[in-house]
């Protein structure tokens, strides 16, 4: 083969020759796959996994403000002003805690919420702290100055140690939420119950303490005598003779014993109520006389 046929052969026999060894590369050092991560979804609509915002999604320009902090009063709200920045409780820089205070405040009111009065009455307490550190203190009988944050650092150490024992007592284990009673249910068993065997002797015994008790007690019959307070005015009446004065005492009968007695005095006040007798006395402690009403 000449040089001119070798050159016009071998630009084609290099590139198999080529082509052979870029092969026998490829099959010598096969490319390893790694595994990627599929992009996940920022939300599922109808089981279907939403990866990208639509184009013609409207978002309101305050419609993601998310408001995390929340506290049950300005004492906790100052609590956690002083904690987050590791300051000494003892020695508040009432500056700095008054600004961050009403940085809050003003927070809240940006964010169209509700403030409570105590919120607002705290501000009032601070301003008033911090313009009376700018004042000159008068000194105190034992010739220390009063510091005017001592009320507000007693109410804070207060406030922290309820906290801290409220926070104590959650962490307590509850039942229902921590533990849960054990507790199975039993199929009923009937126990059957033998009755107990009584001796003639035994009943014997019992018959003598019922006899005891019986003897302790004594009764009579008593019988019941029919009486009339209508019948009784009717005689009262009758005893009564036309233009005389009748003994009171006479009225009565010891034979009829007590309830005689009484139905008598009950005749001689209905008669009286009904206007249709009269009782004389002559003078203090003489003795009583019944005539007719009307009579002389």
């Amino acid at each position: 083969m000449s040089e001119a046929q070798r050159q016009a052969v071998s630009p084609d026999a290099e590139t198999d020759a080529t082509g052979e060894r870029h092969a026998e590369v490829a099959h010598m050092h096969p490319q390893e796959e790694h595994p990627q991560q599929a992009e996940m979804p920022f939300a599922i609509v109808q089981g279907a996994p939403v990866t990208q915002i639509p184009q013609d999604l409207y978002i309101p320009p305050d419609a993601l403000e998310v408001f995390l902090e929340a506290f049950e009063g300005p004492l906790d709200l100052l609590l956690y002003l002083i904690k987050r920045q590791n300051l000494d409780i003892l020695d508040i820089p009432i500056a700095d805690i008054t600004k961050q205070y009403m940085h809050y405040i003003d927070l809240m009111h940006g964010l169209r919420l509700e403030l409570a009065g105590e919120y607002l009455l705290m501000a009032a307490v601070l301003a008033e702290i911090k313009s009376r550190m700018l004042l000159p203190r008068p000194p105190t009988e034992e010739g220390e100055e009063e510091d005017p944050r001592a009320e507000l650092v007693r109410r804070l150490q207060e406030y922290e140690r309820f906290k801290k024992a409220a926070a104590d007592i959650e962490d307590m284990p509850r039942v229902g939420r921590d533990l849960y009673p054990v507790g199975t249910e039993l199929a009923e068993r009937k126990v059957l119950k033998l009755q107990p065997q009584v001796d003639l002797q035994e009943l014997l015994l019992a018959f003598r303490d019922v006899m005891a008790r019986v003897d302790m007690f004594s009764s009579h019959q008593v019988e019941r005598e029919t009486l009339s307070v209508r019948e009784r005015m009717s005689q009262v009446l009758s005893r009564l003779s036309p233009g005389s004065f009748t003994p009171f005492a006479t009225l009565f009968d010891p034979e009829e014993g007590r309830q005689g007695a009484v139905v008598t005095f009950l005749a001689v006040l209905e008669l009286l109520k009904e206007t249709l007798i009269d009782l004389v006395q002559n003078e203090p402690f003489a003795p009583i006389h019944v005539k007719a009403a009307g009579q002389g």
